[in-house]
């Protein structure tokens, strides 16, 4: 890879995630979707509930974090993929907005899409020169940048403000996909559900320590 290869070769993931991800809920009943346990912490959000955060966190990135800088004469032109609402009881899509399991697989789509429209316009050149403050880092980003070998750094004083690149927003929204579709399909075997696809053992996923326990 050049700093002038497209965006969309750096990343060729999102074009196939959409796709792994319906895959894997598709035929599932509402009892199955909706199930959830205390048992383990990856369990506690449902099946429906992993897809909605999905639905709900490529648009937070990519207009929320990232809008004014990639698109500084608004959002009018992307239509619905600017169309999202967040929900007001957590990190997912609003469940009124988006009540069914095609609601939410529409807004993955949607969200989709607009880092593949967001990619084409963008080399690899352009996603390592850009970059946004993040004021408001968690904690746990501490943890995250092992998976990131380049694009976050660190402020100078302040422990919870990082600074993040376009290309290293791309790998996190990648890695964070896989996790939870990785989680869903967990939440699959604990209802002796087979699973369909094979996750990628990557990103966050590769990390030591993170929890990759079973049902």
């Amino acid at each position: 890879m050049t700093d002038n290869s497209p965006g969309d070769k750096v990343f060729p993931q999102f074009a196939g995630l959409y796709e792994l991800v319906a895959s894997e809920v598709n035929g599932l009943s509402d009892g199955q979707l909706l199930w959830s346990s205390s048992t383990w912490e990856w369990s506690k959000w449902s099946i429906k509930q992993q897809v909605s955060h999905m639905g709900s966190f490529l648009p937070g990135w990519l207009l929320r974090r990232w809008g004014s800088q990639l698109f500084p004469n608004g959002f009018q032109d992307l239509g619905q993929l600017a169309d999202y609402k967040k929900s007001a009881k957590g990190w997912w899509l609003d469940e009124e907005r988006y009540p069914t399991l095609q609601h939410l697989l529409q807004k993955l789509q949607d969200g989709l899409n607009l880092a593949q429209l967001i990619l084409s316009k963008e080399t690899l050149g352009s996603l390592k020169s850009k970059e946004e403050p993040r004021p408001d880092t968690p904690p746990h980003w501490s943890w995250f940048a092992d998976a990131h070998p380049t694009g976050i750094r660190w402020h100078e004083s302040d422990p919870n403000f990082t600074y993040i690149t376009l290309e290293a927003t791309f790998r996190h929204l990648y890695f964070e996909v896989i996790t939870h579709l990785y989680n869903i399909q967990r939440i699959k075997k604990a209802q002796h559900i087979h699973t369909v696809i094979t996750v990628p053992m990557e990103g966050y996923l590769a990390l030591p320590n993170w929890d990759k326990s079973e049902p």
